[in-house]
């Protein structure tokens, strides 16, 4: 059965580490049949919530007007989401967390979903990930029914392109296809 994937590339970079693995996740999805969608944060505006709880008292609607509903939309509607982000000071980037605040407004409508995750870090080691991991479950809690999948643990990629010489391309690329 063909399943609706949103990935969320939070690298502050196209073409970065993080982003290079979600391409390779999407290609290994489409692949098996799967369709696929890459939402790069940098290119979408996305406030800070600003705690008004405006969103609270009128089902949902946030009082800020920018991309972040049509991200919900997109988030609800999916089957699969994919969250990756570069590892900065041992966890997840602003643009990333800054996309989970926002989805206070709606974040109910985020139900029965498979997530993924995707990390890349300069740290050679994967134990100094699990911080990050911690703030990706700390979110999942949150959301009735969802089924953590998969992480990739994309070490040692301190320049952009590291992440093309590691085997956690084949990696990605597998668990696109395997979804």
């Amino acid at each position: 059965m063909s399943k609706n994937i949103v990935v969320l590339s939070a690298s502050p970079r196209k073409g970065g580490n993080s982003d290079i693995l979600c391409d390779q996740f999407i290609l290994g999805a489409e692949e098996a049949g799967h369709k696929a969608e890459k939402i790069f944060l940098r290119d979408k505006e996305i406030n800070y919530c600003v705690a008004c709880d405006t969103c609270q008292g009128n089902g949902g609607k946030c009082a800020q007007n920018d991309g972040m509903g049509e991200i919900m939309d997109k988030m609800a509607a999916a089957d699969v989401i994919v969250m990756a982000t570069p590892v900065y000071f041992y966890t997840m980037n602003a643009q990333l967390k800054t996309l989970i605040d926002r989805t206070y407004a709606r974040y109910t409508e985020i139900s029965a979903k498979e997530m993924y995750f995707i990390l890349t870090a300069a740290n050679p080691q994967k134990e100094a990930m699990e911080r990050t991991v911690e703030g990706f479950r700390g979110f999942t809690s949150c959301l009735n029914g969802a089924d953590e999948r998969s992480i990739i643990y994309g070490t040692g990629a301190w320049n952009v392109g590291d992440i093309k010489e590691s085997e956690t391309m084949a990696e990605a690329y597998e668990m696109g296809k395997n979804v």
